[in-house]
């Protein structure tokens, strides 16, 4: 077959442009930083790299449920210790009024203060966490507690189930069932007994003077204390759990950051030095061209 001068053109603009496009491409992943810029790239490294993408969303996801939960826990475990001193110092106030040498004039001043700290521990019952009652279970909109009918108002028990992975769930409240204690029930009195009736019940015999009564109160009191004790570490563990949690997501992030970043990202040391070596041949290819093509119908005559 003979060779005409239209073949080598066109055999040298194919040499050119496959140059050219080689350096498009080392071009494009130094200004992307990516080795892989669209699914033709690499379709297996894209499959691989759209999944990290997804775990990565998930992992996400998870840490920020997480944070919501850990802050939700910890303004919970504050106000809980603020329940704590309140019933510390009922306890302390039942003690002195069981003495049975006080007059009814200090019975009455402790019972004032009785009545102060019932106030006070129905307002903690109340606390609000970023607008949401914290101790109504999943009525996070409503108040669950009066100081009518706090003894007896029954709260929600349902839990704010977060996942924090794969089929895994961890409640983030603590209900005012398992702080407080149950409300009473009005066909059987004392059954169930909760920190309002309590303080109501030792508020009335103060009131009384039946420092008798006082004294069955306490134990009564150091109960629903036992009750909510475990309350608080039960919280305690809810928050040790998250944090463990939080670490392995962490964990979990950086790994799989690793492994989308070998998977998509260039190599620059190796992409400039292709670079640099495209544009020699393409500088080398431009050189044997301009031998090739003859510029004037002169040269083929001299």
């Amino acid at each position: 077959m003979r060779v005409t001068q239209g073949m080598l053109n066109n055999q040298l603009l194919r040499n050119v442009n496959t140059n050219l496009t080689r350096m498009q491409g080392n071009q494009e992943q130094l200004t992307t930083g990516r080795r892989i810029n669209r699914p033709s790239d690499d379709p297996v490294g894209m499959a691989f790299s759209l999944r990290y993408r997804s775990e990565q969303s998930a992992t996400d996801q998870y840490k920020s449920n997480l944070d919501s939960a850990i802050s939700a826990l910890d303004y919970t475990d504050s106000m809980m210790g603020q329940a704590n001193t309140v019933i510390q110092r009922v306890r302390e106030l039942a003690v002195s009024g069981a003495n049975g040498t006080n007059p009814q004039q200090a019975l009455d001043s402790i019972r004032s203060e009785v009545d102060q700290l019932y106030t006070q521990m129905v307002s903690i019952g109340n606390s609000q966490f970023n607008g949401k009652y914290i101790f109504n279970g999943q009525m996070t909109d409503k108040a669950p507690y009066t100081e009518a009918t706090a003894s007896t108002d029954k709260v929600d028990s349902g839990e704010h189930l977060l996942n924090i992975g794969v089929g895994v769930q961890i409640a983030s409240n603590q209900t005012g069932h398992a702080v407080f204690g149950p409300a009473d029930d009005p066909a059987n009195p004392g059954t169930k007994d909760n920190i309002f009736r309590v303080m109501k019940d030792l508020s009335a015999a103060l009131g009384a003077g039946d420092t008798n009564e006082v004294s069955v109160l306490i134990a009564r009191l150091d109960k629903s204390n036992d009750q909510f004790l475990e309350a608080r570490a039960d919280v305690g563990a809810k928050m040790n759990r998250m944090e463990l949690a939080q670490s392995r997501l962490e964990d979990v992030g950086v790994n799989l950051k690793t492994l989308q970043t070998k998977t998509e990202d260039a190599d620059v040391s190796e992409v400039i030095t292709n670079l640099k070596m495209d544009e020699n041949v393409y500088q080398s290819s431009l050189s044997v061209g301009a031998k090739i093509i003859s510029a004037t119908l002169v040269d083929f005559i001299r």
